[in-house]
């Protein structure tokens, strides 16, 4: 992900602070699409659900698993517009390393609200198809996933690089 707390001139690119704004705009843009397609495909399935007729159901805690994923979803989707909306309104004013710098940051946030809201779709179609106990052991092994995969895999491959100045993004 395009970070722009880190200073990329120590990777020996040779760009301007404007030219390297403009990369990892473009990289940021790059992340935003593969995350709305994901938030927009989980969200589609969640409003589905409502209108089937098993919707009705679920139980108790079923149907708040599934209100907080409705609005999970909804704060995803917010997020990764917003870096769009920021860019129409910076547009123009050459405040690209700025609109980066906030976009990298909302980017994280939203990782972390998709994350959540993967965890917990996949937890409550298991939990409502198998059983309770069998949704607890999905809900454990995807958030297992989500921070193997998002947090250790790439703290630990950062640790491996080899010496020398790292590449930034």
């Amino acid at each position: 992900m395009a970070d722009a707390g880190h200073d990329d001139r120590a990777d020996g690119r040779d760009e301007t602070p404007n030219e390297r704004a403009d990369r990892n705009w473009d990289e940021l843009l790059q992340e935003l699409r593969v995350m709305q397609t994901g938030t927009q495909i989980l969200t589609g399935f969640l409003l589905a659900v409502a209108f089937q007729p098993r919707f009705t159901d679920m139980d108790e805690l079923q149907r708040d698993v599934y209100v907080v994923l409705v609005a999970l979803a909804a704060v995803a989707t917010i997020l990764a517009l917003a870096p769009v909306g920021m860019h129409r309104a910076f547009f123009g004013r050459r405040r690209k390393p700025d609109l980066v710098r906030i976009a990298a940051r909302i980017v994280r946030i939203d990782l972390v609200v998709i994350g959540a809201l993967t965890i917990g779709v996949t937890m409550l179609i298991v939990d409502f198809t198998v059983n309770r106990t069998a949704g607890l052991i999905a809900l454990v092994a995807s958030l297992v996933m989500v921070v193997a995969l998002w947090l250790v895999l790439p703290h630990v491959t950062r640790g491996a690089a080899r010496p020398g100045p790292a590449p930034k993004d």
